[in-house]
């Protein structure tokens, strides 16, 4: 209904706003389309804040809804993405502005594409086609490179120009195919397999010039995908696109931004290798020189010492020291002789004064009958007409006893 106005009785803002208010509720729930120009989530609130822009017009509404569609949208919404937003319009009178509350949200055009995408990512990622312990490393120093690119192409002069540049030597096997349209996958697996089949080929490039996302689809491909995943030759992916990386980016075992960055990854740079070869040269030789250095010092201060400067000195002070011993030992081998000596003279001074014989040296004499027997008593022989022998030191003297005489026995005083 119009609202009765003059310049005599004008509408207070007020009223205006609450009419505006009303002609929008009446709107009811539309289907709005545009392009998420900022997603605002603050942290506990259970509201997203978005802004929607006009895809043609530079006009843009705000966007609220709850956190739990949002975060159940698959893929995630992200910035720059299109949407159809099924919501309800609301207009606040004290603010006077516009906004809308979403009830419902899809991705359209490129949106819903890049949605197809991420699904399929996650459900090759959840089968392990992108786990990183299948990553093979590129090798130092390929005998042979595949090249898998568009005939004619700048992606291929990229490649070949700056890995030859790098290193002259290296040797490039090439196989075309269409880089876009719906021959893309099919040729570019023929391609694969030809260079796999190849003896030579140590590793694999996909080299292609970048373009927009729809040109890209079949590097996304999941025959592409998984017959990459089979490869035992490994592969590196040089689409070189940045801002939307197809899939083939998270399969192949190297990613190169660039195709020139693929040249980088896979050859050294011959010039660097050479500066590297010096300088471990110059530090092996270095290295050398300082070993040599401390065992000549060592050598020297070896034969600086006496012992091997002269080695007589050591041989003549062990003959002093051998001379020395022997003299030591001859005089103590003398002296515990003489010991042994003045011993062996005591014992037999003693041995001789305890013995018989020395008893009859002094005078003393042994008196035998003629059957050997000593005589001790006068009354041992007859009165006359014995015979008898007499032991003196130096001999026997045989006798015959004309009579025998009894001594008185001393008395005591």
């Amino acid at each position: 209904m119009a609202m009765e106005t003059s310049a005599q009785s004008p509408a207070p803002v007020r009223q205006v706003a609450n009419a505006i208010a009303g002609w929008i509720d009446r709107l009811g729930a539309i289907w709005v389309e545009g392009q998420i120009a900022q997603v605002n989530r603050r942290p506990g609130v259970q509201t997203v804040f978005m802004t929607l822009r006009d895809a043609v017009a530079d006009l843009s509404v705000t966007v609220t809804c709850s956190r739990t569609l949002f975060d159940g949208l698959n893929p995630p919404l992200v910035e720059g993405a299109s949407v159809v937003v099924h919501a309800k319009p609301s207009y606040y009178a004290n603010r006077g502005t516009i906004s809308l509350y979403a009830r419902e949200i899809r991705m359209v055009g490129l949106g819903e594409l890049l949605a197809r995408l991420e699904r399929r990512r996650q459900l090759l990622a959840a089968e392990g086609l992108f786990a990183a312990e299948l990553k093979r490393p590129a090798p130092f120093l390929p005998t042979r490179v595949g090249l898998v690119t568009a005939p004619g192409s700048a992606a291929e002069r990229d490649v070949v120009d700056n890995a030859r540049r790098r290193w002259p030597a290296v040797e490039f096997e090439t196989a075309y195919a269409a880089m876009q349209g719906p021959r893309c996958a099919s040729e570019v697996i023929e391609a694969l397999g030809r260079l796999e089949r190849h003896a030579d080929v140590d590793v694999v490039v996909v080299a292609r010039g970048g373009g927009a996302v729809e040109d890209l689809l079949p590097f996304s491909d999941e025959a592409l995908l998984r017959a990459v995943h089979a490869m035992r030759t490994p592969v590196v992916s040089a689409i070189g696109h940045e801002p939307d990386s197809p899939l083939l980016d998270l399969v192949a075992d190297v990613r190169a931004s660039t195709p020139t960055d693929a040249a980088k990854l896979i050859v050294p740079d011959v010039a660097e290798e050479a500066r590297g070869v010096a300088w471990a040269r110059d530090r092996v030789r270095s290295t050398l020189d300082a070993w040599l250095r401390r065992e000549a010092e060592g050598l020297a201060a070896l034969r600086s010492r006496p012992a091997l400067a002269d080695p007589r000195t050591l041989l003549d002070a062990r003959s002093a020291e051998l001379d020395a011993l022997l003299e030591r030992a001859r005089r103590t081998l003398g002296h515990r002789l003489d010991r042994a000596a003045d011993d062996v003279g005591h014992q037999r001074a003693r041995a001789r004064a305890l013995s018989p014989l020395e008893t009859l040296r002094r005078g003393y004499a042994v008196l035998q009958d003629a059957e050997g027997r000593v005589v001790t008593s006068v009354d041992d022989l007859a009165p006359a007409g014995v015979e008898v022998s007499v032991r003196v030191a130096d001999g026997r003297i045989h006798a015959t006893t004309t009579r025998t005489t009894r001594l008185e026995e001393p008395t005591d005083a």
